[in-house]
């Protein structure tokens, strides 16, 4: 006899609600949110206030140094909270409650959708964090609420791709020490070749091509181009720069995605 979807359904959003609530309301205590709010707090600090004069010597070619860096903030603080998921999949994995899950009558995915749904609630509080962050520092979004949305909505689609990455990685390793501190080099190297600090053209020709077009900088431009900037510098909203940023996300999301998912069916972990 055929069961009812509604059947299926029902159950198996229950059991995600439990999962995620699971990792949720500990962040309430654990200081992960408090974490969540201070990180962008951090990263404004460190990097607006030594670099804003010196940038606006040097030139960054929008109207203000802070209207140039809202996005690597962005980055970074989002950057963080995956490097919180790798070592919350880290921690299920070595306690073994991967094969406890897969014990349960339950859909195999669950358990990673309802740890990446509970590292998107603390990245949109970082994200929230971030953006005024930005404010007091002078930030603007100038372009329609279309823009301004999809500035929120590109830096959701940046912070599913890395969570899921950084969940993979931790679900792997099964040690929290060696998932996050895998993720120390990428993001440091990443973060600082790029064009989230200075300009393509600041950097040296031999390294310039990485800077200007590795995933990053691409991110970077793009959500440039949805805060925009009076000076008319920070780029359209179109698919020269959308496309390739959109195609880092959309193709890294699938390999980590189609890793993230193989780990999962791994019940025996």
């Amino acid at each position: 006899m055929e069961v009812p979807m509604l059947d299926v359904l029902v159950p198996a959003a229950r059991q995600w609600w439990v999962l995620a609530a699971r990792a949720i309301r500990p962040s309430l205590r654990n200081g992960e949110v408090f974490t969540a709010l201070l990180a962008p707090t951090v990263f404004t600090l460190g990097f607006y206030v030594p670099l804003n004069m010196v940038m606006n010597v040097y030139g960054h070619g929008l109207s203000s140094y802070a209207q140039f860096l809202m996005p690597m903030i962005v980055m970074q603080s989002i950057s963080f909270c995956a490097t919180s998921a790798a070592f919350r999949a880290a921690v299920d994995a070595r306690d073994g409650l991967n094969r406890r899950f897969g014990a349960m009558p339950m859909p195999t995915a669950l358990p990673l959708v309802a740890r990446i749904t509970a590292a998107m609630y603390r990245a949109a509080v970082a994200l929230a964090a971030a953006l005024l962050c930005g404010f007091v520092i002078g930030v603007r979004f100038y372009g329609s609420l279309a823009d301004t949305v999809g500035f929120v909505a590109f830096a959701g689609l940046i912070a599913v791709t890395l969570c899921v990455g950084a969940d993979a990685l931790g679900t792997y390793t099964r040690s929290p020490e060696a998932s996050t501190q895998s993720l120390v080099l990428p993001q440091l190297i990443l973060g600082m070749v790029s064009t989230g600090f200075a300009p393509a053209a600041q950097f040296p020709s031999w390294i310039r091509g990485f800077a200007r077009d590795q995933p990053v900088s691409q991110w970077v431009f793009a959500l440039r181009a949805f805060a925009g900037d009076p000076s008319g510098n920070a780029g359209e909203v179109g698919f020269a720069v959308l496309g390739p940023a959109t195609a880092w996300a959309a193709g890294l999301l699938a390999v980590f995605g189609a890793a993230a998912w193989g780990l999962a069916r791994r019940r025996s972990w």
